[in-house]
């Protein structure tokens, strides 16, 4: 049945391709919105570049018709940007001097208008449905980009048998395997599911990478698929202190010096806890996302003396770049290793902003944990890590592994646990 979806700011901010996915419903968008939007235009980084296309998309479908009369969109729905002509005065309960109030204000009337129709208001910010709610308003998250929790699988299974001694799954009935999901069978050995058959992983307890080795099999799998030359996308999910960053550094430092399979190193991490774009900041990128990417520091610290080489040469290494977010548009990165840090404080706009990046010969590398979000608008299922992590389940070219033994220390992990 046809109903009404009134778009809030942020879900255009977040998705500018959102007023083509509600299928053959009206999409409503309160002529507030498109206020808002001129507003963000100015903005550098992220926000601003989604407000202009936003701005774009709407201008492309003026083509069609008239916008306050409706025109129709991809999959068949109405798009049609609201006015209130007869405005008079507002709810008691609603300020005429709130932008969110007035979104409110238009859900309400748009419901008035026509009865008949559910009237829903679509929000990725929490307070705003809450608000919505109070006031007997239906309201919803942005769903098109939540994932599933059953497609986060953690990436390996311990399955109580032995292995098979000629790879094929099928010998232990085990029929559903996801590409690169790995296998810790009863007598310790891991396996991977590659190119339909369980492959030993060439990781070991005593193998050592850049000075350090794996504490778990969590880790030794972990390394597996870092250190696959096969794989050009590998997500890490985990809690904090199980290894995911210095995994990926000590796997991309070996694979550039000791294997020269890769010619750079790219490290990145969001800029969220500032609440700004990284242009607002004064100094060149590195000075920039300095503060940002002191955890790295002391990961590369940490390899770095273990294998007895000095950290002031890390200032000075070609190799190695630090690289702000905002610049990795319209660029193409061949024959790199590309490791995003804290990638759960990303939307999935962004992060396959990120991965459209990737040129020949590039490996991408995102880690985070999603219980630990910053962004007000994101959650632990609509982050681009956890969407992309579902997204690529199934690809050949894509490993996976949710890591949940902390190493960093005895407080660390009761910290997470009781924390």
């Amino acid at each position: 049945m046809i109903k009404n979806y009134v778009l809030d700011t942020n879900v255009l901010i977040h998705d500018p391709n959102a007023i083509h996915a509600f299928e053959d419903n009206n999409l409503v968008i309160p002529l507030p919105v498109i206020e808002e939007i001129d507003k963000l235009k100015t903005r550098p980084g992220e926000i601003g570049m989604n407000a202009r296309q936003v701005a774009r998309e709407l201008d492309e479908l003026r083509k069609k018709g008239k916008l306050y009369k409706g025109v129709k969109v991809d999959g068949g729905g109405l798009l049609k940007i609201e006015v209130i002509e007869d405005f008079k005065e507002m709810p008691r309960f609603l300020s005429d001097k709130v932008m969110d109030d007035w979104i409110l204000f238009y859900t309400m009337q748009i419901g008035k208008k026509d009865p008949s129709l559910r009237t829903i208001l679509v929000s990725k910010d929490i307070n705003m449905r809450i608000k919505a709610d109070t006031i007997g308003l239906e309201a919803q998250d942005y769903l098109k980009d939540r994932t599933d929790e059953v497609k986060l699988f953690k990436g390996y299974r311990n399955v109580d048998s032995e292995p098979p001694t000629d790879g094929d799954p099928k010998k232990i009935n085990i029929m559903d395997m996801r590409p690169n999901e790995f296998l810790i069978f009863k007598n310790s050995k891991i396996f991977r599911f590659k190119d339909g058959k369980l492959v030993e992983s060439k990781v070991k307890m005593d193998s050592e990478i850049w000075g350090i080795k794996p504490l778990n099999n969590e880790q030794v799998m972990a390394l597996d698929l870092l250190l696959d030359q096969d794989l050009s996308f590998v997500t890490l999910l985990g809690i904090a202190g199980t290894g995911k960053t210095l995994l990926s550094l000590a796997a991309s430092l070996y694979m550039i010096t000791d294997l020269k399979i890769f010619k750079k190193l790219t490290v990145t991490r969001p800029v969220i806890p500032m609440g700004k774009d990284i242009g607002f900041l004064p100094g060149s990128s590195e000075e920039k996302m300095k503060p940002w990417l002191e955890p790295i520091r002391d990961n590369l610290e940490f390899l770095f003396d273990n294998v007895g080489k000095s950290i002031s040469k890390i200032d000075n290494l070609n190799f190695l770049q630090v690289e702000a977010l905002s610049y990795t548009r319209g660029r193409t990165i061949p024959h790199q290793v590309i490791i995003v840090d804290e990638a759960q404080n990303l939307t999935p706009h962004e992060v396959k902003t990120i991965v459209t990046r990737a040129g020949v010969g590039t490996k991408v590398i995102l880690t985070g944990d999603i219980s630990q979000i910053d962004s007000p608008y994101l959650d632990s299922m609509s982050n681009g890590l956890s969407y992309s992590t579902a997204k690529f389940a199934d690809q050949e070219i894509a490993g996976h592994l949710t890591l949940s033994y902390g190493v960093r220390s005895e407080l660390s992990n009761l910290a997470s646990k009781i924390l």
